[in-house]
């Protein structure tokens, strides 16, 4: 049995660890994963929550179960004096601030000694340092592990016996508010992800529900849980949309940003597709649900969201293996440094009237400073960040796995059909009767828009793909309306379709009917012919017999393609290759058309794979860019598999098996991930060198007598805000250009 649950008090990745190995220990316990990016507990086997629960109470956090996770996310909201005001631990840490100041001030600052202040400072230790003691109790009873409390506990306790009271009081009320401090600075990064499930709305107005084959009517306020397939709901203006569906009533534009990332709202009218969590507007819509609301495009996207922090980059991976090596090592190192140089060199061990001098205090001073809080939470708030910002902009990053990699990728390799084009046929090009030799366009050219009126009253009740891409481009300029639908339409198979107008009759038909049945300018035949040879679709009209001009219909190229690749150029890819199923030809055009040199057409899906594998022997780090359907083996073959459209087109296997999934079509998001990554990749390098310079050079100060362990503490802590700010501002920054 799988069990999931929210752990609340994690303030780094030794937190997740602690509570980790502590829940494997339980009896029926087979698998147990703390993932501290999303503050998830996923545990399998035959344990009751109650003892789950108790465990984690035990080791010093808190359990929650993860349909309560929604109301928790608020905490990321409130300010730090109240955010650590609700932890008892927190409390403690705040009292101890009030007592330990005497101290600071009379004994550090002014050199003045009193027995209260040393009373206050004793009590400012035991306030603060109950729960670290505590904490480090259960870690070495339970886990039979030395973590970061078990080293401030004994550096406490070490303090006290040579009498540093101020100092050991100081140690514990920095070490516990900088503790609160990380974990007040890891909620909000770990709220951007949870903040994705505020965008699914809990209620819905039912309007007519499907129940046993009949159709009732019961227009209330329900829970979107008991909605399914077929009932029709009321949406609106200004609510979101609680359920993916299909429009059935009512015109309005809807803001689907929170999903695909696009940044104009798109207009719905009945039969279009509206996604759960995107924002209606001005207009109340009816919408007949199509997916459960555990199944929305919004809810696999939260799921796979919060799978993604288990798959660590290779470098996080580094860093937790070397911290679980590292606390023990520090240990020894301080044992050494403590007993050494008083065996070998005759030093003091303890010094009474300057404890600073002695090396039982250096020694206590390094298991401070050694602390690797500022390590091991350097890289996992920086991962957390990026893919959170790349989540909020449309653009799922399946783990820092995948975000490392893009990082490192040089070489893009892009299928044509619907992810450079459309995938679907539109209108290219209006050429009326009396256009000799250039297109016109329905928005300034009267007989363009006549011509494609009235072809678009002809195919109006078609579901033909050429017939749609007619009628979606005369609605496009509002000229669907010009003309009643014809009356009397009849399909001539392998030829075209004929239909009465008013009072005309229409015939729209291919270019080798017309050679043979309507008269037309031998300007006009030579464009059909070279439309032909580029993979479009002319698409002849006449009127009462006579020519009335061609409609041609092809897969165009996106406009936003070209200005994609032209920014990823931009930023150094200069190996852009196509890869296509398509004839030769075709290939060729568009890959003129986009600027690409490198155009592999006629190519069968293991073709594709083949030659992303052998881009990757040339070139090394590949991206493959498709829509996630036939593009399968080519995906995989990839270093990162990169699929487009998962929300628009609905394809759940592209949410599925792609590494990176674009919700919208729009190629411009590309530059913004590939810049993510590496900004990712450089703040990780640059905190692993502020974590790692930072202590080398304590433990240089501490060595020689010239550091103090409240010193190291306020370093450490504050290398430890420092890399997590740092790594926050991924959650801003870099934003998409467009």
């Amino acid at each position: 049995m799988r069990q999931t649950f929210c752990v609340t008090g994690l303030d780094c990745p030794s937190c997740a660890r602690t509570i980790e190995d502590g829940v494997k220990r339980l009896p029926g316990v087979q698998e147990c994963q703390v993932d501290f990016a999303s503050g998830r507990l996923d545990v399998v086997g035959d344990v009751s929550p109650a003892t789950l629960a108790a465990r984690v109470h035990e080791l010093g956090y808190n359990l929650i179960e993860a349909v309560e996770e929604r109301k928790d996310a608020s905490a990321s909201s409130i300010s730090l004096l109240r955010f650590m005001w609700q932890r008892s631990d927190t409390r403690l840490a705040l009292l101890g601030l009030v007592l330990i100041l005497p101290g600071v001030i009379l004994e550090e600052l002014l050199g003045i000694h009193h027995s209260l202040v040393t009373i206050a400072s004793l009590g400012a230790w035991l306030a603060a340092g109950f729960p670290i003691a505590r904490s480090a109790w259960q870690a070495v009873r339970v886990n039979r592990d030395i973590n970061i409390n078990v080293l401030m506990s004994i550096a406490g306790f070490g303090a006290v016996a040579i009498g540093a009271f101020t100092e050991a009081g100081m140690v514990m009320v920095l070490f516990a508010i900088g503790e609160a401090l990380e974990s007040y600075t890891s909620e909000r990064a770990r709220h951007a992800i949870r903040s994705l499930v505020e965008l699914m709305p809990e209620r819905a107005t039912l309007l007519r529900s499907h129940r046993g084959g009949e159709l009732t009517s019961e227009s209330e306020e329900v829970t979107v849980t008991v909605l399914r397939p077929g009932d029709v709901i009321l949406v609106r203006p200004g609510e979101r949309i609680p359920v993916d569906g299909r429009v059935i009533a009512g015109l309005s534009t809807v803001n689907q940003a929170p999903i695909t990332g696009e940044s104009r709202p798109i207009d719905k009218e009945p039969g279009s597709e509206v996604l759960a969590g995107s924002i209606n507007g001005e207009g109340a819509i009816e919408v007949e649900v199509t997916r459960l609301a555990s199944d929305t495009v919004l809810s696999r996207l939260i799921q796979l969201v919060q799978e993604a922090q288990a798959r660590r980059a290779a470098t996080q991976r580094f860093v937790d293996r070397f911290a679980r090596y590292y606390t023990p090592a520090v240990v020894a190192l301080a044992g050494l440094v403590m007993t050494l140089p008083p065996i070998l060199l005759g030093q003091p061990f303890v010094d009474l009237a300057v404890p600073s001098a002695g090396w039982l205090y250096r020694g206590l001073a390094l298991l401070v400073v050694a602390c690797p809080c500022a390590l091991v939470i350097s890289t996992p708030v920086t991962i957390i960040s990026a893919i959170s910002n790349a989540a909020r902009h449309g653009v799922l990053i399946k783990g820092g796995a995948y975000l490392e990699m893009l990082a490192q990728v040089r070489t893009v390799a892009f299928d044509k059909t619907g992810t450079l084009t459309y995938g679907r046929p539109v209108v290219v090009s209006v050429r009326p009767a009396n256009h000799a030799d250039a297109d016109g366009t329905a928005q300034h050219c009267t007989d363009c828009a006549e011509l494609l009126a009235l072809a678009s009253a002809v195919e109006r009740h078609s579901e033909h793909p050429l017939a749609r891409a007619v009628v979606d481009e005369a609605t496009r300029y509002s000229l669907h309306t010009r003309y009643p639908a014809a009356e009397t339409v009849t399909a001539l198979p392998g030829r075209g379709v004929t239909g009465r107008v008013e009072d005309r009759e229409v015939m729209i038909g291919s270019h080798t009917y017309f050679g043979q049945k309507v008269p037309h300018p031998e300007e006009h035949c030579v464009a059909a012919e070279r439309d032909a040879q580029l993979g479009r679709t002319p698409l002849m009209v006449a009127a009462d017999g006579e020519y009335v001009g061609t409609i041609t219909v092809a897969d165009a190229v996106r406009p936003t393609s070209r200005e994609a690749l032209d920014m990823l150029k931009g930023m150094g890819f200069s190996k852009l290759v196509m890869l296509s199923g398509d004839d030769a030809a075709v290939g060729t055009q568009v890959g003129y058309q986009l600027g690409i040199k490198d155009t592999r057409a006629e190519l069968l899906p293991e073709e594709k794979a083949t030659a992303v594998q052998a881009l990757r022997s040339r070139y090394g780090g590949v991206a493959m860019v498709g829509d996630g359907i036939n593009d399968a083996p080519a995906l995989a073959a990839a270093d990162v598999g990169i699929a487009i459209g998962a929300a628009v087109g609905g394809t759940a296997q592209a949410m599925e098996t792609a590494d990176v999934v674009f919700m919208s079509d729009d190629l411009r998001r590309l530059p913004f991930v590939f810049a993510l990554a590496r900004a990712a990749m450089r703040t990780v390098q640059v905190n692993l060198a502020l974590s790692l310079g930072l202590k080398l050079l304590f433990v240089v100060l501490v060595a020689l007598g010239m550091g103090t362990m409240w010193m190291a503490v306020a370093a450490d802590m504050g290398t430890s805000l420092l890399v997590t700010l740092n790594g926050m501002r991924l959650l801003r920054s870099p934003s998409p250009a467009v």
